[in-house]
């Protein structure tokens, strides 16, 4: 989830919490997809967020990590 907050750029005081995921393998990548509420130090939601983390399952095993940042 680290690399997540990373990519996502959450602030230290705030907290990312998976709500959901679901994992899918098609034409030799493997993909996990996650979603995401962020919450504010007072621990309100202030975005969400699906992450796509996908791996090729052939040499050279090439990771991407995008997302979408959903309207709340």
């Amino acid at each position: 989830m680290q690399e997540h907050e990373e990519k996502l750029q959450i602030p230290k005081d705030h907290k990312l919490i998976q709500t959901d995921s679901k994992w899918k393998q098609k034409r030799g990548v493997d993909t996990d997809t996650y979603w995401y509420d962020e919450l504010d130090q007072q621990g309100n939601i202030i975005n969400k967020y699906i992450v796509y983390d996908s791996t090729s399952m052939h040499p050279p095993f090439s990771r991407t990590i995008t997302f979408d940042k959903v309207e709340i």
